[in-house]
């Protein structure tokens, strides 16, 4: 049976005042882990939408004192996009996808009848692809993530910080300038640093610790009592053939959770 837009959308809309500040609106993205806010009027009808890309031009522009005074006076309203492209919940994604592709947008707001109902966006159509991929739970590669967080051992580790706030992960990987696995810094490592407070001159490569590593064949019971002996929540996947280049990627308890939880996993059946 073919999907419909209302099957892959999010539902509910996030929104804003016209008048809310660009600061106002990234404390709200940030907040809400979303990239775009809808703009509503005193009766809560869409005026117009404004994306993290806004923001960033916005943070871009602002290149001295002078213009950064013009940015912070401008609102929501100001850098808002209208109209906004929308799309009915009923059709078949397909045409959703059509229409993606005409008019090279990131996302649409939905509606039923014109009455704004959620949100669909390009990453919801990315995810449906990765949920469409038949599972496997052999190995560690069935169920790795193949995107890592890394950072070179110069990276100060107020940065390494921000990146892991930023992208949900509890720790990056350290590799020198060939990729080569240095060690790994986690929360724990700069837990300590929230009493002592950070030292500028301190870089990741002070505070990092062994990386814990495992061949991208292993099985994931392997991997698991790994994990476990170790009290480690992510391991760093490397072809055991060739340990000295870059890893391939890594798996976290997460992962293995999330297999777990698949509506086709042998846990689930």
């Amino acid at each position: 049976m073919t999907k419909l837009v209302k099957d892959l959308m999010h539902p509910g809309v996030m929104t804003c005042k016209p008048t809310a500040s660009l600061g106002q609106v990234a404390v709200l993205f940030n907040q809400h882990q979303v990239h775009a806010l809808f703009v509503t009027d005193r009766d809560g009808r869409i005026m117009g939408v404004i994306s993290d890309f806004d923001l960033m031009a916005g943070e871009w522009l602002s290149s001295d004192s002078e213009s950064l005074a013009v940015m912070r006076k401008l609102t929501a309203a100001d850098l808002m996009t209208q109209p906004v492209d929308s799309v009915e919940a009923n059709i078949p994604l397909p045409e959703a996808v059509d229409q993606f592709i005409e008019k090279s947008v990131s996302r649409f707001l939905v509606t039923d009848n014109g009455k704004p109902v959620g949100i669909i966006s390009l990453s919801d159509f990315v995810a449906s692809i990765a949920n469409e991929i038949k599972s496997k739970r052999e190995t560690v590669g069935d169920v790795m993530s193949d995107a890592i967080l890394v950072c070179r051992g110069k990276t100060p580790i107020a940065s390494a910080a921000r990146a892991m706030t930023s992208s949900g992960w509890r720790s990056v990987l350290v590799v020198d300038a060939k990729g080569k696995i240095l060690g790994v810094v986690s929360g724990h490592d700069l837990l300590r640093f929230v009493k002592e407070g950070v030292d500028d001159k301190l870089v990741v490569r002070d505070v990092m610790h062994p990386a814990l590593t495992i061949d991208i064949n292993a099985s994931l019971r392997e991997a698991a009592d790994l994990m476990i002996q170790n009290h480690h929540h992510r391991l760093v996947v490397i072809d055991k053939d060739d340990p000295q280049a870059f890893p391939l990627g890594a798996i976290s308890t997460f992962d293995i959770v999330a297999e777990m939880a698949r509506p086709d996993s042998v846990w689930q059946k």
